[in-house]
C-alpha cells in the first residue's frame, strides 16, 4: 500500500476495534480476541474479514515494516463496519457494490479531515503570493469551466489482479480460461469474443464473461476507448463500451461498439462492419438501435488498402447533463479524427462503465481477441 492508504488503514482499524471492544487498540490482538472481532463483523456487515487476517493487521498497525497487504474487499468491509453500513452479502456486494464505495467514502473523509487540520505556519511571508496565486487558480476555473481534469489514463501495460484491483478495476463473470490470456498481446489488454449478451432475452439470463467494469463519477465525464487490429467478421462478434445502472446487466444501459453486421431485412446486402449503439431500457423490455454507422463491407477486407482502415479504432461518449455524444475514430493511423455518429438524452444516471466482448449467444461463432490498447477517463462539472 502507498504511504497515505497505510495512515487510513491504520485509523480504519483502530476504529473498528474501538466499536467491537469499546475500548482503544494499545497492543497486536490475541488469537480469541481476533476470532471475536470476526463474529462482530460478521454479525454487523453480513461480509468476513479472517481471524487470521485480523490478527495479522494488528501487529502491521504496530510495526508497518510486515508484509501485510489488506485487500480492498476487507478494507470496505472493515469501513462498512466502522460506518454501520446496511447489512448485506458477499453476493450482493458482488453485484450492486462491487466497486467498495465504503472504503473510497471513508479514505476520502479521512484525507480531508487530515489536510484540514495540518498545523498553519507562523511565518506569513508567503501570504501575499499564495492570495496571488489563488486569484489567478480562481480566474482559470471561473473562465475555462470545462477544462477537463485526466481522472483514469490506463495503458492497460500491468495486468495482474492485484493492480487491477488497486485501480479500481474489476471483472465479473471471470472466465478463468479466457482471463488467463489477457497478456497476450504485451502492453495491452487482450479480451475474447465469448458467447454471451446483456440483450434481453425473458428466457436467457444477461452475461458477459470477463465484463471489466469501473465506477464513474457523478459529474460529466468523457469516457475513450482505444482498440487495434479488430474485425469482427462472424454473427453477434462486437466490443466497445457498456455504461450500466448497475452491474446485474438487467438494468437500464447504454452500449456502444465495433460490430459484425449481415441482417438487412431480407434485403441482398454485402456483410458489414459497423458502429452501433443501443439503448436498452433494462428488465426485458424491448431495446432501442439510435445509431447505425457501416465502417466498410466486408468484401472489401480482401484489399491491404481498406484492411488497414481497420487497424485503429476508438469509440468515445460524452456525457453533459442528460445529453450524451457518440463519437467514432479509425483507420490505419492511430490519430484518426472523431466522427459524431449519434447525440442521445438519456433518462437515466450511469454509475458503472465497462469494456466488453462478446459473439452474443452463437455457439457457433468462433472465438476472437481483441486487443485494447488504452482507456481514458476525464471528468468535468455538469453544466
Amino acid at each position: 500500500m502507498e504511504t497515505p492508504d497505510i495512515t487510513v488503514f491504520v485509523n480504519l482499524y483502530r476504529e473498528a476495534y474501538q466499536r467491537c471492544f469499546n475500548q482503544p487498540l494499545t497492543a497486536p490482538i490475541t488469537e480469541t480476541e481476533s476470532k471475536l472481532f470476526y463474529q462482530h463483523i460478521f454479525e454487523s456487515t453480513g461480509l468476513t474479514v479472517g481471524w487470521r487476517s485480523l490478527k495479522n493487521y494488528s501487529f502491521f498497525v504496530f510495526d508497518h515494516t510486515r508484509n501485510e497487504n489488506p485487500s480492498i474487499a476487507s478494507m470496505d468491509t472493515l469501513a462498512r463496519y466502522v460506518l454501520k453500513a446496511p447489512y448485506t452479502s458477499e453476493i450482493s456486494r458482488k453485484n450492486d457494490e462491487a466497486h467498495h464505495p465504503y472504503w473510497y467514502m471513508y479514505r476520502n473523509k479521512l484525507l480531508v479531515q487530515t489536510a484540514a487540520t495540518k498545523p498553519v505556519v507562523s511565518n506569513r511571508s508567503w501570504l501575499l503570493p499564495a492570495v496571488f496565486l489563488l486569484v489567478i487558480v480562481c480566474g482559470v476555473i471561473i473562465f475555462v469551466p470545462h477544462q477537463g481534469k485526466v481522472t483514469i489514463n490506463e495503458n492497460f501495460h500491468d495486468l495482474s489482479e492485484s493492480y487491477l484491483n488497486e485501480a479500481g478495476w474489476k471483472v465479473l463473470d471471470k472466465d478463468n480460461i479466457y482471463w488467463a490470456k489477457r497478456n497476450q498481446s504485451p502492453g495491452s489488454l487482450t479480451l475474447f469474443t465469448l458467447q454471451g449478451d446483456n440483450w434481453p432475452d425473458g428466457n436467457i439470463s444477461s452475461e458477459i464473461k470477463n465484463l471489466l467494469t469501473r465506477p464513474l463519477p457523478d459529474d460529466c465525464f468523457t469516457a475513450e476507448l482505444q482498440m487495434q487490429s479488430f474485425v469482427p467478421m462472424a454473427e453477434w462478434q462486437q466490443a466497445g463500451l457498456l455504461l450500466l445502472a448497475d452491474t446485474t446487466l438487467n438494468g437500464p444501459s447504454i452500449r456502444v461498439s465495433l460490430a459484425y453486421n449481415d441482417m438487412f431485412g431480407g434485403y441482398n446486402k454485402p456483410k458489414e462492419v459497423l458502429v452501433q449503439a443501443i439503448a436498452s431500457p433494462g428488465h426485458n423490455a424491448k431495446p432501442e438501435e439510435f445509431a447505425h454507422w457501416p465502417v466498410m463491407a466486408l468484401d472489401s477486407i480482401d484489399s491491404p488498402g481498406m484492411a488497414s482502415n481497420l487497424r485503429y479504432t476508438a469509440l468515445r461518449i460524452e456525457r453533459n447533463d442528460k445529453t450524451y455524444r457518440f463519437l467514432y475514430a479509425g483507420g490505419a493511423a492511430s490519430n484518426g479524427a472523431f466522427k459524431e455518429i449519434a447525440v442521445k438524452k438519456i433518462g437515466f444516471i450511469p454509475r458503472y462503465v465497462a469494456i466488453f466482448a462478446i459473439k452474443g449467444r452463437m455457439k457457433a461463432t468462433r472465438v476472437s481477441p481483441v486487443i485494447v490498447k488504452n482507456f481514458n477517463l476525464q471528468t468535468f462539472v455538469c453544466e
